[in-house]
């Protein structure tokens, strides 16, 4: 008969065994292309469910003085489409829906009347560059409060005149660092930059950050996430 501590050992042996070898059939899972998209999806769905438990409303990006700031000549100009889609910009208005007490257009001059945040944060793009920039606006939660957002909503939704769309959980549109942005170097957003209004959102990669707002909507369930994640990039992706 053997030992007690024998068998323990083995069993541990065992399990140290089976954990090498985890990797291994994960990888030989990926060599079946059938298996290759739905690994893909649930890696990254539990990417995004572990991201979004992480994330703490009251947890603040860096912010930077301005002697860090990039230039803004050498601030990227990064589009999926077009750099000016031509938003009339003296008729432009926000027109909001969905789950609130105050749905309609707003004119730029309301959103401008909320406080106004100035913010020296970090860009951080997909493709691998970041930047250091200078923005403006008010806060995202300001104007859900102004429109009377109903608080048990889960989303917000905007639409944009290149017809671009994304989406942001309500926790990360009520950060308080999650703005409308209507500036950038204490001068009007550029029409390459966004005009007249764009999502600035420093806890957040950029191709959440959407430009050439036209619509923003309060919902409980989302039709479709956003253009870069309906193609299959991360719905949350925190930094």
């Amino acid at each position: 008969m053997n030992p007690p501590t024998d068998s323990r050992k083995f069993k541990s042996i065992n399990r140290r065994e089976l954990l090498k070898l985890t990797p291994v059939v994960a990888l030989g899972a990926f060599a079946i292309p059938k298996l290759q998209a739905p690994l893909l999806k649930a890696g990254l769905g539990f990417s995004d469910w572990a991201s979004a438990k992480l994330f703490r409303s009251g947890h603040l990006a860096p912010t930077f003085s301005d002697s860090d700031l990039t230039p803004f000549p050498k601030f990227p100009i990064n589009d999926y489409d077009v750099d000016d889609p031509g938003v009339d910009l003296e008729r432009w208005t926000l027109i909001v829906s969905g789950a609130v007490q105050k749905p309609g257009n707003y004119a730029l001059a309301q959103i401008q009347a909320l406080p106004k945040i100035n913010q020296n944060t970090r860009h951080v793009c997909v493709e691998g560059w970041d930047v250091i920039g200078r923005f403006g606006g008010a806060r995202l939660a300001d104007f859900l409060k102004t429109i009377g957002a109903d608080p048990a909503a889960r989303f917000v939704t905007v639409e944009c005149a290149d017809d671009y769309y994304e989406s942001l959980d309500m926790a990360t549109a009520t950060h308080p660092q999650t703005l409308l942005c209507y500036e950038m170097y204490d001068q009007p957003l550029t029409r390459e930059h966004g005009a007249p209004l764009r999502l600035q959102i420093p806890t957040k990669i950029g191709y959440k950050q959407a430009k050439y707002l036209t619509r923003l909507k309060v919902t409980h369930v989302l039709d479709r996430v956003g253009y870069w994640e309906d193609q299959g990039y991360s719905e949350f992706y925190g930094l």
